[in-house]
């Protein structure tokens, strides 16, 4: 804690807690350069743009980017209690921790959206869900249900 800083109070806290869990804390937020992931310097925005960069995720990174992950997680929820429980986090550390998780939680997402889209997949998946709603509005429209023409007896 800085000389002539004063521990965060409770409420402020709080605030600082509900800054992290809002579902928007990350929008505009910038990935850090790097970040100091158990003891150890980490070039996180090099490494998620390197792991965007290309379609997919090659298989041989695949172990690279599950393991980023994990430490990225594990690294969150580590700045996360210290936020919570530290008894002499100044305010203005508890203000770098709430930027620093947002930067994890923004990583994350990012490295979350990797892989690849099988849009031909999605693509017939679409068409034949559309095939079965056209099939169902002419059943109705014609007056047949699935065991066939329903009459007026």
């Amino acid at each position: 804690m800085a000389a002539g800083a004063s521990t965060v109070k409770s409420y402020e806290r709080k605030q600082l807690l509900e800054r992290i869990e809002r579902e928007s804390a990350t929008v505009g937020a910038d990935i850090p350069e790097t970040i100091t992931v158990q003891g150890e310097p980490f070039e996180l925005q090099s490494f998620v743009f390197e792991m965007k960069r290309v379609d997919g995720v090659a298989p041989e990174d695949r172990e690279r980017v599950q393991e980023a992950k994990r430490n990225l997680r594990r690294e969150r929820l580590q700045r996360k209690q210290r936020l919570e429980d530290d008894p002499d986090l100044s305010f203005e550390d508890g203000e770098a921790l709430v930027g620093a998780i947002i930067g994890l939680d923004r990583a994350l997402n990012a490295l979350e959206n990797l892989g690849p889209t099988d849009l031909e997949r999605e693509a017939q998946a679409q068409a034949a869900a559309d095939r079965k709603r056209w099939m169902n509005f002419l059943q109705q429209a014609l007056g047949h249900d699935e065991d066939g023409p329903r009459t007026g007896l």
